[in-house]
């Protein structure tokens, strides 16, 4: 059986074009509550389901109306009238596999029980292969593409240092109380006079302009296991016969407190060479802060006093080809090929005749001693747009050797967004670029450890650039900044401070594979004339010549450089492409089969929709339903009542009404407009005209 929607005219516009003398057979099978006479309801045919027929009852007093369409000239939507209707038609249509087996043996329930347990496995089976898809696609896996190219280069920005930030003799008046100092605790503690190393001074630790804080002390550790000894014990540089140090169970540190002096701990080292270097180092921070900006190095402007040959691709350098800037602790920086050089150098071949040939001075006859621990020079490969980090990555060339330095490049792209956790270029990192230059991983890093230290310490770190309105830190304006510093260098190892959570990776990274060849330079063949060359070019005069000397040969190993990018690993297409075969393979359909099964879907929300609609139509809205439509009519005069509207009348062999029964009628049609006149009742059907005249009020 099939449910049909119809195309009604407006029932306000023009009358039903049905005769209105015909009442609806469902108003007389189901007569309303409250109403004396099924004969006063009239419903439009929009209540009629299919097979349902109008009975008529006496000729219509007026001129017929049009001829009633037929209810196949007017559907349009066409729906079936049951549940089972609906299902039945689709499982004997659909290109579903299995479907069909639903209703075909509907007379053996054993196969039909089967069948239905079968297609719902397989549904279920098929909807976990789908959970499980789409839940590879929202995790986002990438793939990793490797190319491999071969094109001219670019060649990378070098950095050189001195490893001697100043010259001894030009910072000597400065340092003069910490050398002094450090003299003093050498001995208290080792025995050691520091007379051929530092410059002697006449005065002792009382004759001080003023004391210095944070001292170096000697600490016991008694409760050290033995195991702990012996190993330390091994690693121990300090000699046997010291009489001042029992290399079983010493400490060397010094004592750090915060501002009021309420929390302190030690800052302790198990070697006495790295706690005199990292205390002396730690003073010589504090005095470099009071140094004004104008402090020049040594001899920054000469470069001919540090490199003594320089050619790229066979062509000598110039003065364009380098830029200067001077490290806290390294020295004098010369960046070569960097982003101020006007023309970047191209490598079109490889090979070590191809590349960067330096020939550097290395002697430290005015070096710091207790500063400058390590004789040669520094050096380090990046890009043009990044800043050097000598910390980082840089490596030491050792004098008297030849270092050969072969490239390899290698290009990595990465995906942004759902696919990876990276950025582009730094805009979305909630840390302010300290550096001029552009994003990098380091450059955050040092950034967010900076504003750390600003934020918590009141001042800035000497090594890392400073913001605006901000001094360096010293002790003697902030007291406790070595406390908060040595505090904030844990929690940062740690990643408390949340700098290597925040400084994402960038995107797109450029690197340099680096390996290093060694060979004595120059050979003791050719080492004569060498040095002759250089000491009548260079004024080099030292009398050990091999210690004060080093080369270095940077080039590309090969022009061949990979490219490593990232793709995304399923894809939407992919994503399509797998639903359909797991589709295919438990049903055997297509795109037109998910098309049927929607239509099935859509279908069961109609007919639900229209079951409840006529519900709550046939209790809410049919006139005379309920004792409030009951209220509404008998508080409604007679007089009042169109003119077209009539009333039951009561039959002749009815017994008379009392008085005390309501006048009024009980079940006034909802639209006045939609009735006709009213029909005689059949109990009347031989009476007198003149007892009842349709349409006379």
């Amino acid at each position: 059986m099939l449910m049909r929607l119809l195309l009604l005219p407006s029932l306000a516009g023009r009358r039903a074009p049905w005769p209105a003398s015909a009442p609806v057979r469902e108003a007389e099978e189901r007569p309303l509550q409250g109403s004396p006479d099924p004969a006063l309801l009239a419903l439009t045919p929009a209540g009629l389901m299919k097979g349902d027929k109008c009975e008529e009852q006496g000729p219509d007093p007026k001129p017929s109306a049009p001829q009633q369409p037929t209810e196949e000239e007017e559907a349009l939507i066409e729906f079936h009238r049951s549940y089972r209707d609906l299902f039945q038609f689709f499982c004997n249509n659909t290109t579903i596999h299995g479907a069909i087996r639903l209703v075909c043996s509907q007379h053996n329930r054993m196969k039909t029980a089967f069948w239905a347990v079968l297609w719902l496995c397989t549904f279920g089976m098929m909807y976990w292969q789908f959970a499980l898809l789409f839940e590879e696609y929202f995790s986002y896996p990438v793939s990793l593409n490797i190319n491999l190219n071969s094109d001219k280069l670019v060649f990378p920005a070098v950095t050189v240092c001195t490893l001697n930030p100043y010259r001894y003799t030009q910072i000597k008046g400065e340092l003069e109380d910490l050398d002094r100092i450090t003299e003093q605790t050498l001995f208290d503690l080792y025995k050691y006079n520091a007379s051929s190393t530092l410059v002697a001074h006449p005065r002792g630790r009382r004759e001080l302009r003023e004391p210095l804080v944070h001292p170096l002390q000697r600490l016991q550790d008694p409760g050290l296991p033995p195991a702990a000894r012996r190993v330390r014990s091994a690693t121990s540089s300090l000699r046997d016969n010291n009489p001042q140090v029992n290399w079983k169970d010493w400490k060397i540190g010094f004592k750090l407190c915060n501002q009021n002096k309420s929390d302190c701990f030690y800052q302790t080292y198990s070697s006495g060479v790295d706690a005199v270097r990292e205390w002396y180092r730690f003073h010589y921070i504090n005095i470099l802060s009071r140094l004004p900006d104008t402090f020049t190095s040594l001899e920054e402007d000469k470069l001919g006093n540090f490199i003594f040959n320089c050619r790229f691709n066979q062509v000598s350098c110039n003065q364009a080809n380098y830029s200067h800037f001077h490290h806290p602790i390294y020295g004098n920086c010369y960046t070569f090929n960097g982003e101020n050089n006007s023309n970047l150098w191209m490598s079109s071949m490889p090979g070590i005749d191809n590349g960067l040939t330096l020939t550097l001075r290395t002697e430290q006859n005015d070096f710091i001693p207790l500063l400058s621990t390590v004789t040669g020079a520094r050096v380090t490969v990046h890009g043009q747009d990044e800043p050097p980090f000598m910390d980082d990555g840089g490596f030491n060339l050792r004098p008297g050797v030849e270092t050969s330095i072969s490239m390899r490049k290698e290009a990595l792209d990465r995906l942004g967004g759902n696919y990876g956790d990276c950025t582009s270029n730094g805009s979305d990192i909630p840390v302010k670029n300290l550096y001029p230059s552009k994003y990098t991983q380091q450059v955050c890093i040092h950034s967010c450890f900076q504003e750390s230290m600003v934020k918590e310490c009141g001042c800035a770190y000497i090594f890392y650039p400073r913001p605006k309105h901000v001094e360096y830190c010293d002790y003697k304006k902030h007291d406790s900044w070595g406390y908060c510093y040595y505090k904030l260098q844990g929690a940062f190892s740690s990643d408390r401070l949340g700098c290597f959570t925040k400084c994402r990776k960038p995107c797109s990274v450029t690197s340099y594979q680096l390996s290093a060849g060694y060979s004595r330079w120059p050979s003791v063949t050719s080492q004569d004339w060498v040095f002759q060359m250089l000491s009548l070019q260079n004024n080099y005069t030292i009398k050990n010549k091999r210690n004060g000397v080093a080369k270095l040969n940077i080039f590309f190993k090969e022009l061949n450089y990979k490219t490593n990018s990232e793709s995304p690993s399923v894809t939407m297409v992919t994503l399509l492409s797998n639903l359909g075969s797991q589709w295919s393979l438990w049903f055997g359909s297509s795109v037109l089969s998910v098309v049927e099964m929607a239509e099935f879907i859509f279908d069961l929300l109609v007919i639900t929709f229209l079951l409840l609609l006529r519900r709550f139509r046939s209790r809410y809205w049919s006139p005379g339903r309920g004792g409030r439509g009951a209220q509404e009519v008998a508080s409604t005069p007679a007089s009042s009542l169109p003119s077209r509207f009539c009333p039951q009348p009561s039959s002749p062999t009815s017994a008379p009404t009392s008085p005390n029964t309501s006048r009024a009628l009980t079940a006034p049609p909802p639209a006045y407009a939609t009735l006709g006149p009213c029909p005689a009742p059949p109990s009347l059907a031989g009476a007198s005209s003149s007892a009842f005249t349709p349409g006379e009020p």
